[in-house]
């Protein structure tokens, strides 16, 4: 089995990505990020402080998640209800970024993460799975791009599925996201030693797919 992890900040088109290169592939995609949203969603939903450790530790056997794949379409589930839409929000990515620094957080969801490439040539996105979850993973990508693209990319994003979204404050909230993660103690967002950095800040969709193909192609025939 092959993994592919893709690192990077928020913004950057880490699923965007992976979800191309797991089509071209024919590779499970996993989206990590969204599992730590519906925690998030969880605390929100429940009043709970997303900072508070000890509180969503006690809750964890009643934190039931589940990942679905229809037609090829990642869906999650907390308690049996769809939030795959629900989870993507500017306020659902800061609730994300806040748990995301809880190391019993961090522990509870890994073995999640890690069983999925047990069984599966896999494509995870994240901002830890190069350096945490996939630390043996047989290619790994840190994908980044400037502040002003990643800022129109989340606006057009979010505005495509009817947010009323302001350019400035996303940026904003990106940057406020970008310190938060990469100065965290635990799994902070940093490139792995051995992953490849991609700069897609002025390429297409395309152009960046063929460029992280060749990164694989090349990678993996190292292995081979």
């Amino acid at each position: 089995m092959y993994s592919i992890a893709i690192d990077g900040p928020s913004g950057a088109g880490k699923s965007t990505l992976a979800k191309a290169l797991a089509k071209k592939l024919g590779f499970l995609y996993v989206d990590t990020g969204a599992i730590y949203r519906t925690v998030g969603l969880y605390a929100k939903i429940n009043s709970i402080d997303p900072k508070d450790e000890q509180k969503l530790s006690e809750n964890f056997d009643k934190i039931n998640i589940e990942l679905k794949w229809v037609d090829g379409t990642q869906h999650v589930f907390l308690d049996d209800e769809d939030v795959s839409e629900a989870i993507r929000t500017p306020e659902m990515s800061m609730y994300a970024s806040a748990v995301s620094t809880l190391p019993k957080v961090r522990n509870f969801l890994l073995e999640k993460q890690r069983n999925f490439s047990v069984t599966n040539n896999v494509i995870m996105d994240g901002r830890d799975i190069g350096t945490v979850v996939l630390p043996n993973a047989d290619v790994k990508i840190f994908l980044v791009a400037n502040a002003d693209s990643r800022a129109k990319r989340r606006c057009e994003e979010l505005k495509a599925k009817g947010q009323n979204v302001n350019l400035e404050e996303i940026k904003n909230d990106m940057s406020a996201r970008d310190k938060q993660d990469s100065e965290r103690k635990t799994a902070p967002c940093v490139p792995a030693h051995d992953a490849v950095t991609l700069d897609d800040s002025d390429l297409t969709l395309e152009q960046t797919t063929e460029k992280a193909l060749e990164i694989i192609h090349e990678k993996i025939n190292e292995i081979l």
